[in-house]
Parts: structure tokens; C-alpha cells; sequence
């Protein structure tokens, strides 16, 4: 029994360190993405916008990257929520230039000067502060707009350039695009009053329908049309409604007006003389 007992024991072993280890890479990673969220730091710090910063928690610690290419310009563009993208320190969205021998990199914004706001089903996340622009734009400096959008067929979609506004003289940005579910709102329904109504209704009519069937079966032994419940009833009710219809529905009489009456071929003969003759006295 001692043997049998001891083989339990180590027979289960195997199975809890699996248990423990599974739940420490959950705990971690939980933790992982909280601390990935918190790396932001907001321009103005509010709890609405650190409650829409939360919804894209599955996004962290991840490179989100694309390559534009506009006739002659061609650029690499890596984005990181609340993270040093491409590894460069501070900078949440960079641009690379490798055109030529030397590999360029612009900090187009960094996510310790962060803002965000949204709906139910997307999120706009803002980037500033990033390197100043050469000569465009009043030589103000960059700033990054990332649209995340609801699209419950991807959990990580891929980053899409929309547009680069340089051409003004001031508020000159970078706009893109990430499809994913994490800003999706709950699948839960919403039921009118009128659809609440309605299922009670057809539950209601269900348990009456079935009840009344196995009552009409089972106790009083009723066969053939017998087993519907209060069959009489229903069918008297049929035919009241019938006449109930036939009468608002019939706007005449069914019997025609005795002024149109047709009348029998018989009546048209005429009728033979009355002879009175043997009334009078001789």
C-alpha cells in the first residue's frame, strides 16, 4: 500500500508543475501587458483617456511595421504601443530612410507625450513631440495619429500609411491604420421591449400548446384532433370569427332586392279569363 501511495504522489507531480507553470506565464504576461500600457505617459493626465489606453493592452510589446513608397520616396515605418519601436529610446513611431549608404531614422512621436480618445469601436492614439521637420511646416515638430479600428476577424491587423500632411504651415501629421478586436466592443445583445414581448409570447404558446397535448393524451385518453387543448372551444372560435369576417367584410345583402327579383317564366303566361257568367241570374 506504502509503494501504491508513493506511486500516487509522483504520478501527480508532472501534473501540478504544469498547473504552476501555466499560471505563472499568465500571471506574467498579464502583468507584462499592464506594464506595457503604464510605459505611456499622457499629455494631459485624465481617467477617460487611461480607460481607452487600456482597451489596447493586447496590443503592446509588439512592432507594427510598414513600407510607403510615394514616387521617388521610399520609407520604413515602425510603430509600438508604449514602446521603444524599432528600439530606439523614447519613440513610439519612428521613419527609416535607407535609401543611400546610411540608414536614416526620424522620430515621428514619442508615447511619453501620448493622448487618446474613442468610441465603442475604434481608438485614436497620438503621438508628439517626435523631430522637428527640416523645412516643412514651420519647422514645428512631428506628431503621429494611429487610428486602431474595430475588426473582429484579426486580433493584430497590419499598420496601413493613410496620409502625411506637410503642405501646411502649422499642425502638419502622420495618419495610419490598425485593424483589430481589441477595440471591439461585447457581442452582448440588445433586445427591443417589443422582441422581449414577442419570446414570452411564443414561450407561453409553446407550454399551453404542449402542455395541454400530453394532458388531453395522457390523463384523458383523448385521440385524433381531441388531443388539441380546448379543442371545442377553438373551433367554435373559428367559426365565430368566420362570421364575425363574413359580416364586416360583405358590404350587401346575399339576397337580392325584391325589386330585381327575377321572376318565373310561369307568371309571365297569361292567365285565363275568369268567367263569371253562371253568377248571374237567368
Amino acid at each position: 500500500m506504502e509503494v501504491y501511495h508513493l506511486f500516487q504522489v509522483y504520478s501527480r507531480r508532472p501534473f501540478l508543475v504544469w498547473t504552476l507553470v501555466v499560471q505563472l506565464v499568465l500571471c506574467g504576461s498579464v502583468v507584462f501587458a499592464a506594464d506595457g500600457i503604464n510605459s505611456c505617459k499622457l499629455l494631459y493626465d485624465s481617467k477617460s483617456e487611461w480607460t481607452v489606453l487600456n482597451r489596447l493592452a493586447p496590443l503592446t510589446n509588439k512592432n507594427f511595421t510598414v513600407v510607403s513608397v510615394d514616387k521617388e520616396e521610399s520609407y520604413k515605418y515602425i510603430f509600438q504601443l508604449c514602446g521603444d519601436a524599432g528600439g530606439v529610446q523614447g519613440a513610439g513611431l519612428i521613419q527609416v530612410d535607407s535609401k543611400g549608404t546610411e540608414t536614416k531614422t526620424t522620430v515621428i512621436g514619442q508615447y511619453n507625450a501620448t493622448e487618446a480618445f474613442g468610441d465603442s469601436d475604434w481608438v485614436m492614439l497620438i503621438y508628439r513631440n517626435g523631430d522637428p521637420y527640416n523645412v516643412h511646416c514651420s519647422k514645428e515638430k512631428r506628431k503621429a495619429f494611429v487610428m486602431i479600428s474595430c475588426n473582429r476577424k484579426v486580433d493584430m491587423g497590419q499598420l496601413e500609411v493613410l496620409q502625411e500632411e506637410r503642405e501646411r504651415e502649422q499642425d502638419c501629421f502622420y495618419l495610419f491604420k490598425i485593424d483589430s478586436s481589441a477595440v471591439c466592443p461585447d457581442p452582448s445583445s440588445k433586445l427591443s421591449p417589443g422582441s422581449i414581448l414577442l419570446i414570452i409570447g411564443v414561450c407561453l404558446l409553446a407550454v399551453y400548446l404542449i402542455g395541454g397535448f400530453l394532458y388531453q393524451r395522457l390523463i384523458v385518453g383523448a385521440k385524433g384532433m381531441e388531443q388539441f387543448p380546448n379543442y371545442a372551444f377553438w373551433v367554435e372560435f373559428g367559426n365565430l370569427t368566420a362570421d364575425g369576417c363574413d359580416f364586416v367584410c360583405r358590404s350587401g345583402n346575399r339576397e337580392g332586392s325584391p325589386a330585381y327579383r327575377a321572376v318565373a317564366p310561369e307568371s309571365l303566361e297569361e292567365e285565363p279569363e275568369e268567367r263569371d257568367d253562371h253568377l248571374l241570374p237567368m
